[in-house]
């Protein structure tokens, strides 16, 4: 796959914490911690990305399959979260593989900074100290980057991912350009915002899809837009 540059991530000031990007294979994460974690970073991914593909090699099925893979408790604890969200959402467990690895490489790197904010392909893990605004790229829709979110991650790590049919490489099913989901598991949320987005094919779809949004358990809030149409569901504060 050829590389695509994050456009998006030039939109991104934060003065106040140190910036780096690492990338292996398909994995391409921006980071932004206290310090510039980028080597014990570049280890926590390797090694997260060879459980990962230690488990693809034995479980072939695990990487195809579109719905829930049975549950594996000997598995390595990101497989299981990966399969874990895969059943609460009915969607393949590599739905929330992005997810999954911002999430468990966000609890290393807590090891060595008090503050981070991992963005892995739209997914991202995010701790703070204080509130942080984290605005929604929805490609060519009117209503991208002007959606911006005030996120308190202050007691704990939160999950913000995001889901496109109209915008990027991964598997959708729905055209919505951008399918927002918070919640306190980025696995999770990474999952949730598949499905959600799988449903939304136009804009009278929207409704629908935030009802479906409060049937997933452990859902904080969820934003929906296709084209100039917005929705939204849950504990969602906007940046005026």
């Amino acid at each position: 796959m050829d590389y695509q540059e994050r456009t998006y991530r030039n939109l991104i000031q934060d003065k106040d914490l140190v910036s780096f990007q690492i990338l292996e294979e398909e994995s391409d994460l921006f980071i932004r911690s206290t310090q510039n974690l980028k080597f014990f970073a570049q280890q926590a991914l390797s090694f997260f990305r060879r459980q990962i593909k230690d488990y693809i090699a034995k479980h072939p099925l695990f990487k195809e399959i579109l719905f829930p893979y049975p549950i594996d408790k000997s598995a390595p604890e990101i497989i299981q979260s990966m399969l874990t969200a895969a059943s609460q959402c009915n969607v393949g467990p590599m739905a929330a593989v992005a997810g999954a690895i911002a999430e468990f490489m966000g609890r290393e790197l807590l090891k060595y900074s008090e503050e981070l904010i991992i963005e892995n392909g739209g997914d991202i893990f995010l701790k703070s100290n204080k509130i942080r605004k984290v605005s929604i790229f929805a490609g060519n829709s009117p209503l991208s980057q002007k959606i911006i979110l005030e996120i308190d991650s202050k007691k704990d790590y939160i999950g913000i991912c995001t889901s496109s049919g109209t915008v990027g490489p991964s598997l959708s099913f729905g055209l919505a350009d951008a399918v927002t989901v918070i919640a306190p598991s980025i696995s999770l949320a990474d999952a949730a915002a598949t499905v959600i987005g799988n449903k939304i094919k136009k804009k009278e779809d929207i409704k629908d899809g935030l009802i479906f949004a409060q049937s997933i358990g452990g859902l904080k809030g969820v934003v929906i837009l296709i084209r100039n149409k917005i929705g939204m569901w849950g504990e969602i504060n906007l940046s005026f």
